[in-house]
């Protein structure tokens, strides 16, 4: 339900974007990220039922239960409710992310934007060095990214692929100001 009602939205409210954009900007709004922050956003936390563990390891706010409970509470409105009242509900919950999804450029998705930039300038594939430190319930993730013969970026994240955003955003910008870039990698001053 939250997909179809999302990528309708972008559709009809971005109808001149490629399909390629409205993909990213799709991804970029319904992802473990994205619901969590919903799910804390409104304190959803506060009401899931945990077991001793999950409670003991900071169950309440792991993106990963917290977005699996807005799926569900979302997919429960829709069998209780049905198809309008679960789209009022994804609206209202999801039209902020959406429209600053549409803001972002570059920033939608960190990764493929370096890869594409790297790609564009023949700079070689990026490639992510990671590090975890801590126990399996509680790691923490470090990573940098090469690019060619290069080290840049530092990212931190509960996960790999968070501590690799962080790392692919920070050698974006490092790279596209050393090329004379903005932060949508384009010539800095074109405006477009």
């Amino acid at each position: 339900m939250l997909g179809v009602v999302v990528t309708e939205t972008l559709y009809l409210t971005h109808p001149d974007l490629s399909e390629g954009r409205l993909a990213k900007l799709r991804a970029a709004v319904v992802n473990a990220r994205a619901l969590a922050g919903v799910a804390r956003e409104i304190g959803l936390g506060a009401h899931i039922k945990l077991g001793r563990g999950e409670e003991a390891t900071g169950g309440r706010d792991k993106a990963s239960i917290l977005s699996d409970t807005v799926e569900a509470v979302i997919g429960a409105i829709h069998l209780t409710g049905g198809i309008e009242v679960s789209s009022a509900v994804v609206h209202r919950l999801f039209d902020p992310l959406i429209e600053a999804a549409s803001a972002l450029g570059a920033g939608l998705d960190w990764k493929t934007s370096l890869q594409e930039l790297a790609a564009d300038q023949t700079l070689g594939v990026p490639e992510y060095v990671i590090e975890d430190d801590g126990p399996d319930h509680m790691k923490t993730f470090t990573a940098q990214v090469r690019v060619g013969d290069k080290l840049y970026g530092n990212g931190v994240g509960r996960s790999k692929k968070e501590a690799e955003q962080g790392a692919a955003q920070t050698a974006f910008g490092e790279i596209a100001a050393a090329l004379g870039l903005d932060t949508n990698g384009r010539p800095v001053g074109s405006g477009s």
